[in-house]
C-alpha cells in the first residue's frame, strides 16, 4: 500500500494532531478524520492511520475502542459528561 505510514511520521502526526486540537477549540467537538484529510491535504486512509498513531505517541489522547472516532485529547473529552 503506498499511502501506508509504517513508523511514525512525527512532522505529519504533529500536522494531525494540531488540525484536530484547532477543531477542538474552534468547533467544540472532534472531527472525524474523513472531514480533516481535504484540509491536511491528505487521502482520507493516510489521516485515519495518523489518528490512529497519535494516542500511542502522546498522552491523554484516546479513541473510542474498535472505531475510528476521537474519544479525548486532553485537556478536551469528545464523551458526553
Amino acid at each position: 500500500m503506498t499511502n501506508a505510514l509504517p513508523q511514525p511520521d512525527w512532522p505529519l502526526l504533529a500536522r494531525v494532531y494540531h488540525a484536530v486540537m484547532t477543531a477542538f477549540v474552534q468547533d467544540g467537538w472532534a472531527p472525524h478524520y474523513v472531514d480533516l484529510a481535504p484540509g491536511l491535504g491528505l487521502s482520507p486512509e493516510v489521516t485515519r492511520q495518523a489518528l490512529h498513531q497519535l494516542p500511542g505517541c502522546t498522552i491523554g489522547n484516546w479513541l473510542v475502542p474498535d472505531t475510528d472516532y476521537i474519544a479525548s485529547f486532553a485537556p478536551f473529552s469528545n464523551v458526553p459528561t
